[in-house]
């Protein structure tokens, strides 16, 4: 599915710049849509992947719970506020998916633990709700370079915070509502007809999301002092 997503990205990308390449990168481009930014609000949509971590930390040295990362999806809108020729401040609220397993050490356990015991799932259908100032250089031909950051909630539809049953009945439970902050990168290029926007972002947990168990000594949760979310977004971003 993954290799699909990049391959339509690929060919819309490529119908939009390759045309002729001298329009974008050549020694002198036709300036593209050389007016778009100067707008006061315009919006637009994105696609892409995520990678979601866990930063834990301990009450007790011991061994270290490992994290498997999966690679997720993301799908969102984008509203986009001129402030500044050089200054938007965006909104890019969007769906996240993804999935975490916990691998628990056998000596967290007093007994011989079971295969299932060691493991756990973490699931995330996530609401996200970034709040972004982005930061753009001096245009070049078609191409304008920008960093952003800013501060973001994230309201997770498969966190079991519900749930009275804990890891005692395999349930492993995270509070719904999570802060962060986020910092990243990307590129605006302009085509003929619309602004293609590549990006990579760093999302960094603020609060503990952990809920622990009913028991205090329970091998699942009563070592973590806290349990923050650590993730990277590659997104597509088309206006």
């Amino acid at each position: 599915m993954k290799k699909i997503v990049v391959l339509i990205l690929l060919v819309v990308s490529a119908k939009g710049f390759a045309q002729n390449p001298n329009k974008l990168f050549g020694k002198d481009p036709i300036i593209n849509l050389e007016n778009f930014q100067q707008q006061r609000l315009y919006f637009g949509f994105y696609l892409g992947f995520n990678s979601y971590d866990f930063k834990i930390d301990y009450k007790t040295v011991g061994e270290d719970i490992q994290v498997k990362k999966n690679t997720g999806f993301n799908v969102g809108l984008i509203a986009d506020l001129r402030l500044h020729e050089h200054v938007n401040l965006r909104f890019e609220p969007g769906l996240y998916y993804t999935k975490r397993d916990l691998q628990y050490p056998s000596s967290y356990f007093q007994t011989t633990p079971s295969y299932s015991d060691l493991i756990r799932e973490v699931n995330c259908t996530n609401l996200h709700f970034p709040l972004l100032l982005k930061f753009s250089s001096l245009r070049t031909g078609n191409v304008r370079p920008y960093i952003l950051g800013g501060v973001s909630a994230t309201l997770n539809l498969s966190s079991n915070a519900k749930s009275i049953d804990d890891n005692y009945e395999d349930r492993f439970r995270v509070k719904s509502w999570t802060t962060n902050y986020e910092l990243g990168f990307g590129i605006d290029i302009f085509s003929e007809y619309f602004i293609f926007s590549p990006s990579i972002r760093g999302v960094f947990g603020l609060n503990d999301e952990l809920i622990r168990d009913n028991n205090l000594e329970s091998p699942w949760t009563g070592n973590i002092e806290s349990m923050k979310t650590r993730a990277v977004f590659i997104n597509f971003s088309f206006h």
